[in-house]
C-alpha cells in the first residue's frame, strides 16, 4: 500500500511533464535536448539562489511573516528570471520555432524544479505507513508550477525574443511576468501572513496558474498577429 501511494503521487507529480512533451509537437521536433539544457540551467540558478539566501537571509526565530525577509527573498527570486533569460537567449538550440523553444525551456525548467524540491520528500514521506493528502497536494502544486513555468517562459520569449510586439502590450507582458516571478513570495505571504492552510494555497496556485496561462496565450497570440 505504501509503495502504491508513492507511485500514485510520483505519477501525479512528474507524469504531466511527460504527457505534455509527448502530447504536443515538442516530441515531433525532438526538443528533448533543449529541455535538458534548460533543466541544467535551472540547477545552476538554484545553486546561486541557495548561496544568496544563505548569505543574506537571517535565521528566523519564529514562523511568522517577516516583510523584510520576504522582500529580500522576492528580489533573490528574480535570479530565476536571469536564468530563464540565459536559457532562452544564450543557449544553442536546434532549428526550432520560437513557439516550441519557450515550451521546451519551460518544461525542462519545471521538471528540474519538481525533481529538486519534491522528489526527496516524496520518496521519504509517501512511503510512510500513514496515508496523507500532503503529497497529493504537492503533486497538484507541481502541476501548477509546470503551467506557471511555461507561462513565464512564454512571457520571457515575448520580452526578449520578439522585437515587433505591439507597444500597448509591453506593460502588460512585464506586469504578468512580474506576478509569475513573485509567486513564491505571494504564496509564502498567504501561508505565513494570512494563515492559509496548504489545500487552500494549492487551490490558489492552480487557479492563478490557469489564469496566467490564459493571459500568456492571449498575449502570445496577439503578438503573432501581423501589425496593421
Amino acid at each position: 500500500m505504501t509503495m502504491f501511494h508513492f507511485f500514485n503521487c510520483a505519477i501525479l507529480t512528474f507524469g504531466p511533464h511527460a504527457v505534455y512533451y509527448s502530447a504536443t509537437p515538442l516530441s515531433e521536433y525532438d526538443t528533448l535536448g533543449t529541455s535538458v539544457k534548460a533543466a541544467l540551467v535551472y540547477l545552476g540558478t538554484a545553486l546561486v539562489k541557495l548561496v544568496c539566501l544563505a548569505t543574506f537571509l537571517k535565521v528566523s526565530e519564529n514562523d511568522g511573516f517577516d516583510p523584510y525577509q520576504e522582500l529580500l527573498k522576492a528580489v533573490i527570486g528574480f535570479i530565476d528570471v536571469a536564468g530563464l533569460y540565459f536559457a532562452l537567449t544564450q543557449l544553442t538550440h536546434r532549428n526550432i520555432s520560437q513557439n516550441h523553444k519557450f515550451q521546451a525551456v519551460g518544461l525542462g525548467w519545471a521538471f528540474a524544479d519538481s525533481v529538486l524540491h519534491r522528489l526527496a520528500p516524496l520518496w521519504v514521506g509517501a512511503r510512510g505507513l500513514e496515508f496523507t493528502w500532503d503529497f497529493i497536494l504537492q503533486g497538484l502544486e507541481a502541476n501548477a508550477n509546470l503551467v506557471l513555468s511555461i507561462s513565464l517562459a512564454a512571457l520571457g520569449s515575448l520580452m526578449w525574443l520578439r522585437k515587433n510586439k505591439p507597444k500597448t502590450l509591453i506593460p502588460i507582458i512585464y506586469a504578468c511576468a512580474g506576478i509569475v516571478a513573485t509567486m513564491p513570495s505571494i504564496t509564502s505571504y498567504l501561508r505565513q501572513g494570512l494563515g492559509w492552510h496548504f489545500p487552500k494555497v494549492v487551490g490558489f496556485e492552480l487557479f492563478t496558474s490557469l489564469s496566467m496561462a490564459f493571459i500568456s496565450w492571449q498575449l502570445f497570440s496577439a503578438c503573432q498577429r501581423p501589425s496593421s
